[in-house]
C-alpha cells in the first residue's frame, strides 16, 4: 500500500479514519492468507498421502481435490448466510473451521477422515474467499477500494508462499516429507498442523472488527450502520453515506433471495450474474491451481528432485507476491479490465511456451520424464512468467470485481453463485490433472490451459465492464 498517497488522501478528508479502514480490511484479509495456506499446503504432502493411504492416481486426485468440493459449498452457503447473519459472523465461523481442519487433516489415519477434514477446511476457504473481498468492498471508499481488495490476493499468495516455505523447511528438517519429524509424526502431518497458528490469529482479530454497514442497512439496522459509518468516515459523511445506501435500496427493499438474480421483466438471469460466473470460471480454466496443488509433482515429473521442486514452489510464491504488488499499484489507476486482458494475453503466450517445452521431454529409465537442460530452463522461466501474469491480473482482479460489481440487493446471492462456480471449476481442473498427465501428458494439459487463456481474452473484451472509481451504490445490472 502506498502510505504517502493514503496520507495525502487522509489530509483531503480529515474526518475519515483511513487507518481503521486499512486495519479492519487487513483483519479480513487474514482469511485470504488462510485460503492460500490451506490451498498450498497440500502441494508438499502428496507423497505422504500416497504412502499413508496407499492411494492410486484417481484416489490421490480426489484426496487433493476434495477440499474444493467443500470450497464450492462454502462459497455458495456463505454468500446466502452472510445476508442473514452478517459478513463478520460468517468470517468468524470460517476461522473456527480453518482451525478444526488443520488439526484433523494432520491427525487423519484413514483417507476418509482426511477427506472429511479437507472438506471442512474447504468450507472455510470457500466462505472466506467470497466474504472477505465483499466485506472490504463494503467498508472501503471507492477511490482506493481496489487497492485494499487486492491486498486479499497478496494475502492469498502470502499464505501459499508461507505454506510452500513451511513445507520445504519441514521436509528438509526431516529429510523427506514422509520421514519422521517431531513427536514421532511424519513431516507431512506437521505441514497441516502449522496452520493452527494463523487460524488462531484470524479468529482473534475478527473479534475486534465491526459489521459491514451496508449489510446493516439491508437488514434495516440503520442506527448500528450509522455508528459504524461514523467510525469509518466521520459523523457528517456518515449521514450522507447512510442516505446513499438507503436510496440504492429504496425501490427494492425486500429480504435478499436467490430469485433476485432472475430478471422477471426480461425473463432471464441478469447479465451481470453471467459475467460474474464467467470471471470465476475462467480464473480456474487457465490452470493456475495445477501449479499451486501439483507444483512439486509437476517438476519432479520432468526430472527435478523433491527438494528442488519444493524450492521452485518457494520461488514461484515470492514472484507471485511481487506480481500482486504490481496489481496494487495499477488497479485503481489503470483499471480492472485492462489488467485482465493484459494478463490473459501474457498467460496465453507463456502457457503455450510451457506446453512446447514439455513436448520436448524424453522418457528415461522406468518411464521417468526428463527435459533437455535448455528446455528445463525454458519451462521454468515460462512457468514463472505465467504465475506473474496471473497474479498481476486474474488472481486479484477477479476477487476484487466479485466483491464490488454486483448491486447491493443481490451481492450476497451473486457471490454465492459465482463463488460456487469458481470452486466447482477449480475442482474439475484439479481432479482432472492426474488423469490428463497419464492420458495426454504435461504438454497436452498445458496446451488446454493455453487455449482457455486465449478464450479469456475474448470474454474480457466482450463481457467485462469497468468498475474502477464507482461507488457500490452506482453498480447496476
Amino acid at each position: 500500500m502506498n502510505s504517502v498517497l493514503l496520507d495525502r488522501e487522509m489530509a483531503m478528508r480529515p474526518a475519515e479514519n483511513t487507518r481503521l479502514i486499512i486495519l479492519i480490511s487487513c483483519a479480513a484479509t487474514l482469511g485470504g492468507f488462510l485460503f492460500g495456506f490451506d490451498s498450498g499446503v497440500i502441494n508438499g504432502t502428496v507423497d505422504g498421502l500416497r504412502a499413508a493411504f496407499h492411494s492410486n492416481a484417481a484416489e490421490l486426485g480426489f484426496e487433493v481435490a476434495s477440499m474444493l468440493l467443500g470450497c464450492a459449498a462454502g462459497a455458495f452457503f456463505a454468500g446466502r448466510v452472510a445476508d442473514y447473519w452478517g459478513r463478520r459472523a460468517v468470517l468468524i465461523v470460517s476461522a473456527v473451521l480453518f482451525l478444526l481442519s488443520a488439526l484433523g487433516a494432520g491427525s487423519a489415519q484413514q483417507a476418509v477422515w482426511f477427506v472429511v477434514a479437507r472438506l471442512t477446511g474447504g468450507f472455510a476457504v470457500g466462505a472466506a474467499s467470497v466474504i472477505a473481498p465483499a466485506y472490504i468492498a463494503e467498508v472501503a471508499p471507492a477511490r482506493y477500494r481496489g487497492r485494499l481488495a487486492t491486498v486479499q490476493q497478496i494475502a492469498i499468495i502470502g499464505g501459499l508462499f508461507s505454506a510452500f516455505l513451511s513445507n520445504y523447511l519441514l521436509a528438509s528438517a526431516a529429510g523427506a516429507s514422509t520421514s519422521e519429524l517431531w513427536l514421532g509424526q511424519a513431516a507431512w502431518r506437521w505441514m497441516f498442523w502449522m496452520q493452527v497458528l494463523p487460524s488462531s490469529l484470524f479468529l482473534g482479530s475478527l473479534l475486534f472488527i465491526p459489521e459491514s454497514p451496508r449489510f446493516l442497512v439491508v437488514r434495516r439496522r440503520e442506527r448500528e450502520a450509522l455508528a459504524v459509518l461514523g467510525r469509518l468516515y466521520g459523523a457528517s459523511e456518515a449521514q450522507a453515506k447512510l442516505g446513499e445506501i438507503g436510496a440504492s435500496l429504496a425501490q427494492d427493499r425486500h429480504r435478499p433471495k436467490l430469485s433476485d438474480l432472475f430478471d422477471k421483466v426480461r425473463g432471464r438471469i441478469r447479465p451481470i450474474v453471467w459475467t460474474g460466473i464467467g470471471l470465476a470460471v475462467f480464473q480456474q480454466l487457465v490452470g493456475i491451481n495445477v501449479v499451486f496443488y501439483y507444483g512439486a509433482v509437476l517438476w519432479q515429473a520432468v526430472g527435478f528432485s523433491e527438494s528442488d521442486a519444493l524450492l521452485i514452489n518457494v520461488l514461484s510464491g515470492a514472484l507471485s507476491i511481487g506480481a500482486c504488488l504490481i496489481a496494487v499499484a495499477l488497479i485503481d489507476r489503470l483499471g480492472r479490465k485492462p489488467l485482465l486482458w493484459i494478463g490473459s494475453v501474457g498467460m496465453t503466450v507463456t502457457l503455450a511456451v510451457v506446453a512446447w517445452a514439455f513436448l520436448q521431454a524424453d522418457a528415461g529409465a522406468g518411464g521417468k520424464l526428463s527435459l533437455p537442460p535448455a528446455m528445463g530452463v525454458t519451462a521454468l522461466v515460462a512457468a514463472n512468467a505465467y504465475v506473474v501474469f496471473f497474479n498481476m491480473s486474474w488472481g486479484p482482479v477477479m476477487w476484487v470485481m466479485l466483491g464490488e460489481m454486483f448491486p447491493n440487493q443481490i451481492r450476497g446471492s451473486s457471490l454465492a453463485v459465482a463463488g460456487a462456480a469458481q470452486w466447482i471449476a477449480n475442482f474439475a481442473i484439479t481432479i482432472s490433472f492426474p488423469m490428463l498427465l497419464a492420458g495426454i501428458g504435461l504438454a497436452g494439459a498445458y496446451g488446454l490451459y493455453a487455449a482457455a487463456a486465449g478464450l479469456s481474452i475474448v470474454f474480457v473484451l466482450a463481457c467485462v465492464r469497468e468498475t474502477r472509481g464507482k461507488e457500490l451504490e452506482a453498480m447496476g445490472d
